[in-house]
């Protein structure tokens, strides 16, 4: 298991939820943090990793977009010298089902959800490369897995996000850099926090440990996956329990 003081780690969707719980987990391993957001000011994801006493970047930008992904790279190695892991956990839902799902609903999620993936990895595996270290952690779902009704556009691009995971992973091996993804089950995050008690219970029913996750012990996983350096081409389910 690897030290990670000192290292550089970017975080993609990182202004709240799961996003913030993994930049703040790795703040307090003494990293130097790279924040990505889209829309929502990630004030309060800044404030808690920089009372950890580390340095931290956040960068406003689209991942979707190829040219902002090269950028958002390259202004991470230049402020602090390397990119050490990445976690791309920028994603975006548009759910409905299929017979009602317009094209852009299909184009949007996928855009976000899986070509995003796909640019930041394209850019930060060059720098990986060259140092011949580093760890890529792609946050993928259950339903990427399982498939879910009224998420076949987000089912697609988290089940895309694996295949992309092992794929890289065996192109990267040779030179000392892993790339895994976690799958989350039901994590209490403000999107869920729109459930009513009685609709929680429900999905408790299928949960062998009877409770939703935390997005820290996501977080927790993300920063075992990033100082193990022989764990490669694996898709670690936090989800107590949902697909066994």
């Amino acid at each position: 298991m690897q030290d990670l003081t000192g290292k550089t780690v970017v975080v993609t969707g990182a202004a709240k939820g799961i996003g913030r719980a993994i930049a703040v987990a790795f703040a307090k391993e003494k990293c130097n943090i790279v924040v990505n957001y889209h829309s929502t000011e990630p004030k309060e994801t800044i404030d808690l990793c920089e009372a950890e006493g580390v340095k931290v970047l956040a960068l406003q930008g689209d991942v979707s977009d190829f040219n902002f992904a090269k950028d958002f790279i390259n202004q991470a190695k230049k402020e602090f010298g390397s990119v050490d892991v990445l976690v791309n956990n920028a994603g975006i839902t548009r759910d409905t089902l299929l017979l009602g799902m317009k094209e852009n609903d299909f184009d949007d999620v996928i855009n976000t959800n899986l070509k995003g993936t796909f640019n930041m990895i394209k850019f930060a595996s060059k720098i990986m490369l060259k140092q011949k270290a580093g760890s890529i952690i792609n946050m993928a779902s259950v339903v990427g897995v399982t498939g879910n009704a009224g998420q076949a556009n987000y089912a697609a691009s988290k089940a895309g996000v694996i295949g992309l995971t092992k794929s890289v992973a065996k192109e990267l091996a040779s030179r000392g850099v892993t790339a895994n993804a976690i799958a989350p089950g039901f994590i209490e995050t403000d999107m869920t926090a729109v459930l009513t008690d009685e609709q929680k219970a429900e999905i408790f029913k299928g949960i062998p440990l009877a409770r939703g996750g935390k997005p820290e012990e996501v977080a927790e996983a993300t920063v075992f996956l990033a100082k193990h350096k022989y764990i490669t081409g694996q898709v670690l389910n936090v989800d107590g329990g949902m697909v066994i």
